[in-house]
């Protein structure tokens, strides 16, 4: 079964079966349930609108035709923006004054995939509880459509793209003449989708010279498409052949961002986050900032540096968000590479990152290298233990907490161990019967090292 319904929306692979695969009478389903919970909780209005767009990959335009029309047949406007980002979609719900929005995106997934990625009327994510909502009025089908007289009108726009990097622009701490008096030539990898689009036209308005690669909006994925070491050997090879400052690569709907060193080094996504803090903190003088749990301790390093607090929040963009209202927080994100700076939007945002850690480096006057090398150094290791569904997961969680309860520990997602060099984060799926082990430590023996001595503890426990 490759459909996989969420409190975030609902994301699978093409064709197939329906209920086992995104088929389009799903996505039409799904659509269906999300429009009539928009109703429900605009009851008082006379016309709902809603803003849909999507990235660049192959069933994007099926996909997108269903969920607007969709939507249409329940009365509601509909502004397409067409090919566009997951951050755009966000700042334009509230531009619009819409009650709600739509991405069509699977993310970092493969091409064989998309999904339903489902924002409220401040272009923010659902939280839990509205997703669930979501979740029972599919499973229900109780949805009633408009009559001819009542169909919702459908509009396209375009202006988004450019409206989009004004607003980028126009943020007080993007340093517009700073960048373009450092002269920077950038490497840009696409991965043929709407990325490929979107930065460069941000680069050429701050006048960086920029090289393309995978940059045809065609979704044909050149290489898979998260953004990690492993997967990004042609840009890397690319900046040093193109002399170029640095090398800069996002994911199909652009909103995680990876650098790449002017040596094809890779800054590491986890650093995109850590060095954005590093400005807008040095900026404004302090102040808080806020990750996942699961992400890097240098940011807790770097905000401290700057007299700032650091925050963790459970994995989970809508988690983070949360979190980073609670405590007044400036800037925060995921290690993923996502960056969200609310003097923008609570989103997270790639051009945003572009601008801020560009800004950065022109303040810096270094090399992307030097910059990167000025960060406290951490190497990560991921790994998961394979459970039987016999096995009560929750259980063993607890257990690991107890036993280290002497230590600084984390139970808002799972169990986090805080040590004095490492931490070890371990969660339970949600889908299946699996323990996801993070670490982290200070060279990747140690991180891997740490990884081993916990699966080793947990197999005692279960034999």
């Amino acid at each position: 079964m490759t459909l996989i319904k969420s409190i975030s929306g609902i994301r699978g692979t093409i064709g197939g079966k329906t209920a086992d695969n995104l088929t389009p009478i799903d996505a039409v389903k799904f659509a269906s349930a999300y429009g009539v919970f928009i109703k429900n909780r605009n009851s008082n209005k006379d016309k709902i609108k809603v803003v849909i767009g999507r990235d660049a990959r192959i069933s994007g335009k099926m996909i997108s035709s269903l969920v607007a029309n969709t939507l249409v047949g329940l009365g509601i406007d509909v502004v397409d923006l067409g090919l566009s980002t997951t951050p755009t979609v966000e700042v334009a719900v509230p531009l619009e004054a819409a009650d709600g929005g739509i991405i069509l995106t699977a993310s970092h997934n493969p091409k064989q995939w998309n999904a339903l990625k489902l924002l409220n009327e401040k272009g923010e994510f659902l939280n839990g509880s509205e997703g669930e909502k979501i979740l029972a009025l599919a499973e229900s089908e109780d949805f009633e459509f408009a009559d001819v007289d009542d169909l919702g009108n459908y509009t396209k726009d375009s202006s988004y793209l450019e409206k989009h990097i004004k607003e980028v622009l126009n943020l007080d701490l993007v340093d517009v003449d700073a960048i373009k008096k450092a002269n920077f030539k950038v490497v840009v990898d696409g991965v043929n989708s709407t990325g490929g689009v979107f930065i460069p036209a941000l680069l050429k308005e701050l006048n960086v010279a920029c090289v393309e690669l995978y940059c045809t909006p065609n979704g044909q994925f050149p290489h898979n498409p998260e953004p990690l070491k492993e997967h990004l050997t042609d840009i890397s090879e690319l900046v040093v052949k193109e002399k170029a400052d640095l090398g800069i690569v996002v994911d199909p709907d652009v909103d995680r961002l990876a650098i790449v060193s002017e040596d094809g080094s890779m800054f590491g996504e986890e650093y995109t986050l850590v060095a954005c803090a590093d400005y807008v903190l040095g900026k404004l003088g302090g102040g808080n900032t806020v990750s996942n749990l699961s992400s890097s301790r240098a940011l807790r390093d770097v905000t401290e540096k700057h007299d700032g607090t650091y925050t963790a929040s459970a994995v989970g963009e809508v988690n983070v968000v949360i979190k980073m209202k609670e405590t007044n927080t400036v800037i925060g994100g995921e290690g993923n590479g996502g960056i969200i700076y609310p003097a923008s939007h609570y989103g997270r945002d790639s051009l945003v990152g572009v601008a801020l850690f560009l800004s950065h480096l022109a303040h810096q006057k270094v090399s992307c290298k030097t910059l990167r090398d000025s960060y406290p150094s951490y190497f990560m290791s991921k790994n998961k233990i394979q459970l039987t569904p016999s096995i009560d997961v929750d259980a063993i969680l607890k257990q690991m907490a107890t036993t280290y309860v002497n230590e600084d520990v984390n139970t808002i997602d799972g169990v986090k161990i805080d040590f004095a060099e490492e931490w070890i984060h371990l969660r339970k799926s949600n889908t299946e019967p699996i323990i996801r082990i993070y670490t982290e430590a200070k060279s990747q023996k140690a991180a891997n090292a740490l990884a081993e001595r916990f699966i080793s503890e947990i197999k005692e426990l279960i034999a």
